[in-house]
């Protein structure tokens, strides 16, 4: 039954984009305003698509957006989907299924995180090396689909390190300054205690956040190469004298735009000349 739910909502959104995309794309809060700069857009509202889940936060526009990054065919979420919402995981990762049945084999997620690793400060943008799902729920659980993947599968690459090699080479390029480190998923919807900062920090997270991991599982299940970048928001509950908001992760998201979307230009265009086309 969840096949064919997946199967109906690709045929949808097959038939309502003008080219095939090559990169599959995620956006986290705040950084949805990136599919601006794609070229030729063509837009298809969450709401229309069979079967597909509806964003309910703040800053995620709710829409896939297909157009040209850099001359490179790409598949935008603007806007994704969190447990938080109330969504089960199938549905929380129902996208990821819908656009590996696109032949979408590349996947690029992005999010704002709040920063763990003290060295960090907001604003920072970070290229994830791997994850820690601190959560008991997965979004495999239950009937593995053989058609996407085995049911037990290796995540000791799950974000591919020729993939965040290339995202180094576009930030020297562009002379920035791109952190690299562990991204930690918790379900919120609520910030995480000083206490809980603290643990993370001790068992090797960098960044922590409220998304992406699910997604990342699920790609990777389903063979697709990801390449994780988190832009810090914020730091993290127990690190500086003032309260957490959501505001202040959109705020950070706006001001970081152009350095984030000069980045993802470079990372598409290469991405598109030197990694061969994944299967």
């Amino acid at each position: 039954m969840m096949m064919e739910k997946m199967q109906e909502a690709a045929r949808y959104v097959q038939d309502q984009l003008p080219g095939v995309p090559k990169i599959g794309m995620i956006l986290g809060s705040g950084l949805g305003v990136l599919a601006d700069e794609l070229e030729q857009p063509a837009a298809v509202p969450y709401e229309d698509i069979p079967h597909f889940p509806v964003s309910t936060v703040q800053g995620h526009a709710g829409r896939l957006v297909f157009g040209y990054l850099s001359g490179v065919p790409v598949l935008m979420m603007q806007g994704r989907f969190h447990y938080y919402e109330g969504y089960a995981m199938q549905e929380v990762v129902f996208p990821v299924r819908v656009m590996r049945l696109l032949g979408i084999a590349d996947l690029l997620v992005t999010n704002a995180a709040g920063g763990v690793n003290q060295g960090f400060s907001p604003g920072n943008l970070m290229v994830i090396t791997d994850h820690i799902k601190f959560f008991d729920d997965n979004p495999l659980r239950g009937p593995n689909m053989e058609a996407f993947g085995p049911r037990f599968f290796d995540l000791s690459a799950a974000y591919d390190p020729k993939l965040r090699s290339l995202a180094q080479e576009a930030a020297d390029h562009l002379g920035l300054s791109l952190r690299e480190g562990v991204y930690a998923f918790m379900p919120g919807p609520n910030f995480e205690t000083p206490a809980e900062i603290s643990m993370l920090r001790t068992l090797g997270a960098d960044a922590v956040g409220m998304s992406t991991v699910p997604e990342v599982i699920t790609a990777v299940h389903s063979g697709m190469r990801v390449l994780g970048i988190s832009c810090i928001t914020n730091m993290a509950a127990g690190i500086l004298p003032q309260p957490l908001s959501h505001e202040e992760v959109m705020e950070t998201g706006s001001r970081v735009r152009s350095v984030f979307a000069a980045l993802l230009q470079q990372i598409v265009g290469r991405w598109a000349e030197r990694v061969p086309p994944g299967r």
